[in-house]
């Protein structure tokens, strides 16, 4: 029954379209099982009714009303439903099964027979496939749902439901990241020089024979005849009469030939994949490997401009800080990634650019999105593909009211972040280039609570020496000065690899990160120690925080290096000058160490993205274990309490430099906590200092105390965001996503 199993999986998964893939599990399971017949049911997602339905040929559609009702008890009750059946079936055994993906449950499969009751194996086997075939069929019906869009078929209103990951609403032109990366990320493109892209083709088809030519003569010493036949059925297939022939027809009916290329070896792989036999298979993965070369030497005649329009929505499965980096900040509109989390650092960066974007959009099918217009609602997490000029007006509409908002909190920029109350919070910004200066002065903050030095490294392709990271940190001291600015040594790991200094770790985020990079490679550490140190002579606002420290001896060993680095400059006659030093607050044992922490240090900050990650065991960049109020969660909370009491006790200070701290929800329950300082993006500023403005001490302190009360960072959310709304906060011009 294994074989069955992976021959259903295999020809679902090279199904065309959904009519198609629902017809192939209704025949594969017919094929499979001893059955009379079956169904596969797809719901609404705001009912039980069943909207589309597929069936065995004698059953007649629409379902008998008994099948249907069993059907609909499965979805109903989310679990299998196993009956022997009697009068009410009509049959002696029904077998109903909910098809659930990332929560939802998008259908139900069904079958029954005559001769009952269904076997533990035939159960198993209807249990064990009904996930993998819930996840190809949630993967058709967005392909669906998007054709449907980009048709004008379904209603203005109709949108795709992500995970919010930066705030805002943006309307723009959506840019895939590489378009050419593989056969199946081709968009369609139409073109109006039909010549020279069939010249194209043709080209490339011959490059690919060539190159595959030139790789048997290379080998011809160290192959058998048989293995170099291999490469004469390369050759032939590149120059397949059909294949050519096919993909021409298919440029001169107007697409682009990365595109035309894309549908023919579609067309071609299809009958391979549904195949059962191992040899026939492979042969379908050589035609694939064919395509790519093709495509590869495409890529190479095809100038694709990396021009970005006006409003660039960038789209991608992943994508990095560097490739967000790459876009001119005054085109980046907006982002859509299929993957990712609202933790994730791509996340973190458009918020601090103030861009909004939507992640977890695993079955988007981003081919079909080159060039369209899209909006993206980073406030609830929704993508509007292709919408009609009516919903246009509407969203450029709320974009206007949106800077409204923003100028008139901008009132509050020269006004102290005071609580009713009169105590002072001090709200700092988050920045990770020098680039970000001017929007951190524009914003009213008082200081820099973390430069994230990182990106200064990301971006280029070799470390910076001395002199480089010098100029940075004293341009940027320079211009808070006497304000003080807190810099985040190197952090890199996890998901922040140097192209040029990869670390390969089966589990990056428990690895080689922060100050065990740093440590591990005290070479690479002591220039950005010195650097540091010669940038705040004659300036002495400078605080240095070590990321990622998770031991007593780590934080010895920094200080070691850090005091010795003092030392050579001065030995070298260099004016260098001794900063506070801080530790970044992100993995619990440093929460139960914060005591000790406080005792070496002059200041501590809160990571929660990170801590959140840690506490929580989830990981911030996978959607289908994270929320976007995992920073919120009660236990986060009270870690955060715990290390703000032992850090008192030494008189330490304690300020976030997390997300939490630039959501107006987030920075109530801080004050609450009894947090020093705030550290945030820019765009955040005049918002917390609306919030701070807004509550008393002690106002925040109970509520706080609630929250640590609640069952999770939803409900946490909830009741903030009602603290906020009756003390007038929304009234003034923004949103919180629910």
């Amino acid at each position: 029954m294994r074989a069955d199993f992976e021959a259903v999986l295999r020809e679902a998964s090279s199904a065309a379209d959904l009519d198609e893939l629902l017809a192939i599990i209704v025949r594969r399971l017919e094929d499979a099982l001893p059955i009379d017949g079956c169904a596969v049911c797809l719901t609404d997602g705001a009912s039980n009714q069943l909207v589309r339905v597929a069936s065995s040929a004698e059953t007649a559609l629409p379902l008998p009303t008994p099948l249907a009702d069993l059907l609909r008890l499965a979805v109903e009750r989310r679990e299998l439903v196993v009956l022997p059946g009697g009068a009410a079936t009509g049959h002696d055994a029904f077998l109903g099964m909910p098809l659930i993906h990332d929560h939802r449950t998008l259908g139900v499969l069904g079958a029954w027979k005559a001769k009952g009751p269904f076997a533990r194996d035939e159960v198993t086997f209807f249990v064990t496939i009904a996930a993998p075939l819930a996840a190809i069929i949630h993967e058709h019906a967005a392909a669906d749902e998007v054709a449907s869009l980009l048709d004008g078929g379904i209603q203005e209103t109709a949108h795709l439901q992500g995970v919010m990951a930066a705030s805002g609403l943006a309307v723009g032109t959506a840019t895939l990241l590489d378009p050419l990366a593989t056969l199946e990320s081709v968009p369609d493109r139409s073109v109006d020089d039909i010549v020279s892209e069939e010249q194209a083709f043709r080209a490339a088809v011959a490059a690919a024979q060539t190159e595959v030519r030139n790789s048997s003569e290379r080998l011809a010493g160290a192959i058998s005849n048989e293995v170099r036949e291999i490469f004469d059925v390369y050759v032939m297939l590149l120059g397949s009469d059909e294949l050519v022939r096919e993909t021409v027809e298919r440029i001169r009916a107007g697409n682009w030939a990365p595109g035309a290329l894309r549908d023919t070896i579609a067309q071609h792989v299809r009958p391979f994949d549904r195949t059962d036999d191992p040899y026939l298979r492979a042969r379908g993965e050589d035609v694939r490997q064919i395509g790519q070369r093709i495509l590869a030497h495409l890529h190479s005649q095809i100038q694709l401009e990396r021009s970005y329009p006006e409003r660039c929505i960038l789209v991608g499965d992943t994508i990095s800080i560097t490739e967000i980096a790459a876009v001119p900040v005054s085109h980046l509109a907006g982002i859509v990634c299929r993957h990712g989390s609202a933790l994730s650092h791509m996340a973190v960066l458009a918020r601090a650019l103030e861009v909004p974007a939507v992640v977890s959009l695993s079955s988007l099918p981003a081919s079909l999105l080159e060039g369209r217009t899209i909006v993206v609602d980073g406030d609830e997490g929704r993508v509007y593909i292709q919408p009609p000029r009516t919903a246009l007006d509407a969203f450029e509409r709320r974009i206007a009211e949106r800077e409204a908002a923003t100028h008139r909190l901008e009132a509050l920029r020269d006004l102290p972040a005071e609580t009713l109350d009169r105590f002072r919070m001090p709200l700092l910004a988050n920045i990770g280039l020098v680039s970000d200066l001017e929007a951190a002065l524009a914003s009213g903050a008082e200081g820099v609570g973390l430069y994230r030095t990182e990106y200064q490294f990301l971006l280029r392709d070799a470390f910076p020496v001395e002199n480089e990271q010098y100029e940075v940190y004293r341009e940027l001291l320079q211009a808070f000065a006497p304000r003080p600015v807190a810099v985040r040594t190197l952090d890199v790991g996890g998901d922040k690899i140097l192209s040029y200094f990869p670390v390969k770790e089966d589990n990056p985020f428990l690895g080689c990160r922060g100050i065990r990079f740093s440590l591990e490679h005290p070479e690479i550490f002591m220039i950005q120690l010195r650097a540091l140190l010669r940038a705040n002579a004659g300036l002495e606002n400078l605080q240095v925080l070590f990321p990622m420290v998770a031991r007593i001896d780590e934080l010895d060993q920094a200080l070691e290096l850090l005091a010795r680095a003092h030392r050579e400059l001065l030995e070298e006659g260099e004016a260098a000058a001794l900063p506070k030093t801080g530790v970044m607050i992100e993995v619990p044992s440093a929460v139960f160490s914060a005591r000790s922490f406080a005792e070496r240090v002059d200041l501590l900050s809160i990571g929660t993205n990170d801590l959140s990650q840690y506490i929580l065991a989830v990981d911030r960049g996978n959607e289908r274990v994270g929320t976007p109020y995992d920073t919120l969660h009660p236990a986060v909370l009270d870690a955060v309490v715990e290390v703000v009491q032992k850090a008192h006790e030494r008189s330490t200070p304690v300020s976030v430099c997390g997300e939490l701290a630039g959501d107006p929800a987030g920075a109530l329950a801080l004050l609450g906590a009894g947090v020093d300082a705030l550290s945030m993006s820019p765009a955040c500023v005049s918002r917390v200092k609306l919030v701070i403005r807004s509550f008393t001490v002690d106002q925040a302190r109970a509520l706080l105390e609630a929250a640590l009360e609640e069952r999770d960072g939803r409900a946490v959310h909830q009741l903030l965001n009602a603290a906020l709304d009756r003390a007038g906060i929304f009234e003034e011009g923004f949103e919180t996503a629910e």
